[in-house]
Formats: C-alpha cells, sequence, structure tokens
C-alpha cells in the first residue's frame, strides 16, 4: 500500500505548490503505481501519538487515472538521512482503510515501524 523512492536532495520545507516537487511526485507515482497523476491539493497533516507530535507536513493529494484499484493518491517526502540530506518518498494509495491525507500518514508511519522490527 505505501511505497517509497528516494530522489536528490532538495528544501524539503518549502515544498508546497513547488512546480518542480509536484512533478517529481507524479514521476515516483508514475514509477510506483504505473498511473499517471494530477495534482489537486497540498493539505496540512500533523499525527500526535500520546500528546507529542510524531509527523508534521504537508501531504499532495493526486487523482489519478486508469489505476485498477485506486482513485487517488497521496505523496510526500522526507529527508533520507538524519543529516538532512537526501530526499525520500513516499506514496501512499487511498485503497481503505486509507482514506485521507491523514489516514495516509497514519498507514505509511505503521508500515515503516513494521518495517524496522
Amino acid at each position: 500500500m505505501s511505497k517509497a523512492a528516494r530522489g536528490r536532495s532538495r528544501n524539503w520545507w518549502n515544498a508546497v505548490a513547488n512546480k518542480d516537487y509536484i512533478e517529481r511526485l507524479k514521476q515516483v507515482i508514475f514509477h510506483l503505481h504505473k498511473s499517471d497523476a494530477q495534482h489537486v491539493e497540498s493539505v496540512p497533516v500533523e499525527e500526535i501519538f500520546r500528546g507529542k507530535s510524531i509527523w508534521k507536513g504537508f501531504v499532495e493529494v493526486f487523482t489519478l487515472t486508469n489505476h485498477p484499484k485506486a482513485k487517488r493518491c497521496y505523496g510526500w517526502s522526507h529527508p533520507e538521512n538524519e543529516d538532512g540530506t537526501g530526499e525520500r518518498f513516499v506514496t501512499v494509495l487511498e485503497i481503505p482503510p486509507v482514506v485521507s491525507p491523514e489516514t495516509a500518514v497514519k498507514m505509511s508511519i505503521v508500515a515503516e515501524a513494521k518495517n524496522k522490527r
């Protein structure tokens, strides 16, 4: 459900509405999910766990063309390395239980935690 890809470094805090960033996300979606994507909006999301913010950022919302299972995809990126370098893209298809940008972030966090075990 959630897939990640790596790309070149950029200033990820200024990603919202950046055309290059949106185009890179569209390319990642095409590469990972074999579907063309049209950007719809940028949605601010903050995930709180046990009273602490564990994720805060903007999720890009895309409609998909001719994907066999999903009509939407959610995407974002964050630094790949602890020193803030590199770029890791995350894309999540809108397939239940993912029904919104918020649930996309939650499911991505869960998937990443399971992969670290």
